[in-house]
This record gives structure tokens, sequence and C-alpha cells, in this order.
């Protein structure tokens, strides 16, 4: 079995491509799998937070993206994920431009301007957007919720509710609450397939606004925890920015998203049916390549590891250091 380590933003995945798998495998042992790989204190180097699973697409697109979060959970999409399946079919195919198959959409990706020598870079759509109750799963006792309150969780903060398509709960906070545990309480709550709010768990946002379309985002994501970034919930926290703070942005203006793992461009677009979309701009880092037995893998044993880096993740981090300087 052959693996691509990747990261966007240091949301890190093992990419597994169904064609370069000697013999095929269940949907169970792709679950088990990822449980496997990507647990962060005995999986493969450390871990990941989730396997992309690239299969042949249907016709109109170059390829299909399935998202298994680290706990064998499917997810409907990942923004930093796509941008690194991009990458990887860009390399296979030779296109630039073309379309992935995803759970409810076809995506448009492409190649963009490097962040810096040595980081390549992807634009992937971020799509269908909606803010209705039963595509969050979220049951409050509204139809839609912006920038209100929840009282079950805090009675001090206002929370917005939008699915991209993941659901996410976001809201917007100061320093020191983004720097605190309000964050992950929220989200353990929500997340432990007991709560009443979001039966089914939700991603959890925390924004502090830095300036004019610059924001810091922290994520509590759903099948994860705590993640360096969150793509979708990235996305889903510049459209609330938008809607929320229209006064300090706009639509088709470049918003600058930092988080724990690097940074994130983020444009607002809007369908002449109103219904938005959203362009996510960020690296696709590939950091090694991995070849292991299957057999073995999904026993959890990687004595027989071979494991490569290609030197990428050395200027990510001058990326990041020069980012955190302000240069």
């Amino acid at each position: 079995m052959q693996l691509l380590k990747v990261h966007g933003s240091e949301n890190d995945f093992f990419i597994l491509d169904e064609e370069s798998l000697e013999q095929t495998i269940t949907d169970q042992e792709l679950r088990e799998l990822a449980r496997k790989l990507c647990d962060r204190k005995n999986g493969l180097h450390g871990g990941a937070d989730g396997v992309l699973y690239v299969t042949r697409g249907h016709e109109g697109t170059n390829g299909r993206m399935r998202v298994i979060n680290a706990d064998g959970s499917e997810a409907s999409m990942c923004g930093n994920g796509i941008r690194t399946v991009a990458r990887y079919l860009s390399e296979k195919t030779g296109r630039d431009d073309f379309k992935i198959q995803t759970m409810y959409a076809d995506l448009e990706v492409k190649r963009t301007e490097p962040f810096a020598a040595g980081v390549p870079a992807f634009a992937a759509e971020i799509s269908p957007v909606s803010f209705a109750a039963p595509d969050l799963g979220m049951h409050i006792g509204k139809e839609q919720l912006l920038n209100d309150y929840i009282p079950e969780l805090s009675t001090t903060i206002k929370f917005s509710a939008v699915a991209v398509p993941n659901p996410h709960l976001i809201a917007f906070v100061d320093h020191e609450t983004i720097s605190g545990d309000k964050l992950g309480e929220i989200g353990r709550y929500l997340n432990d397939g007991q709560n009443p709010l979001f039966p089914d768990g939700v991603n959890v946002s925390f924004i502090e606004i830095l300036g004019p379309n610059k924001l810091f985002v922290r994520t509590f994501e759903r099948g994860v925890g705590y993640t360096n970034a969150c793509g979708t919930g990235m996305s889903a926290s510049s459209l609330i920015y938008f809607l929320v703070h229209g006064e300090q942005t706009g639509l088709e203006q470049t918003i600058q998203v930092i988080n724990p793992g690097g940074m994130v461009k983020t444009i607002i677009h809007q369908k002449p049916d109103q219904s938005y979309w959203i362009s996510l701009i960020g690296n696709a880092t590939e950091t090694a390549t991995v070849e292991l037995p299957i057999t073995e893998a999904l026993a959890g044993d990687f004595t027989h590891v071979v494991w490569t880096d290609t030197g990428e993740q050395t200027a990510y981090k001058q990326f990041v250091t020069a980012l955190k300087e302000g240069k």
C-alpha cells in the first residue's frame, strides 16, 4: 500500500489512492485503517487528522475524494484536504483546473500562485451553503441561527450556524476567550453523541477579528478534536464574518484567515439565485511518501513502513515563520 502524507495549514492527512492498492479493501477496513493510521499516540509517525481516499470520479470530474476522520467516521467535505487531493490529481493527470467529486457536490479546484518558494497552493470551491436547521442537524427551536444566543451553551457568547456542507457553529470572541478552554468545553459537549442540540455533532469555531478582512480562527473539529486548521471551518467563518460584520468586508474581497497551523485566503461569492459559495485558497504540502503492507497496517503494525521525507516541510516552516514575523 502506498500513501502520501500531506497537509493544508498543518491539518494533516494520509492520501490513499484506490488505484495504488494491490488488493481491494472493504468500507469497514477503510475506516479501521484510518483509526489505526491516524491515532496520535500509536499511529503512523504521529498519526493524522484523517485519511483522504481517492477513487475514480464520475464523468466530468478528475476523481472522487472521501474524507475518513481519525475516529473512522466520514465527513462530507474537507477544505484543507481537497486542496492536497487537487494537487495529487493535478500531478497525476497533468491538469491544473478541474472538478473533484465529493459527497454532496462536484467542486472546482485549480492551481494558484505559490504562497512562497516551495509552498504550492490551490484554490477550492466550498459549497453548497445552507443555513437551514435540518441541514445542520440543529435542534435549538429555531429555523436558522445568526449571531444569537444558545442559552444552554453560553449567556455571553453569540453563535451562528451554517453548513458548507459540513455543519459549523461559529462565534466571535475576544483574545482571552479564544486562547482559553471554552472552545474545547463546548466542542466536547456538542460532539459527545448524547447532547440534544446537535445529536450528530458539529464543528465549532471561535473567531478573533484582527482587523478589516483579517481573522484568526480556532476550530474544534467533529471526529477529530482540536485541529491546526479546518478548511470548511475557515470558509464558514469568513461567510459569517461577511454577514455579521459587513461594514468590514464585502463580496469578492480577499480575507486573510490566520490559524494555528498557518494561513489561508478566502473570497465570498454570491450566485444569481442569492446563494453563497466560498473560494478557499491555501497551501497543499506533501511531506512524505509512505509504503507499507496493508495487512500489517490494518493490525496497527508499522514495523515495515518505508517513510521518505520530501523536504517540503522545511519550506512551509520558513513560510509560517515569515508570516508570524510579518514579512
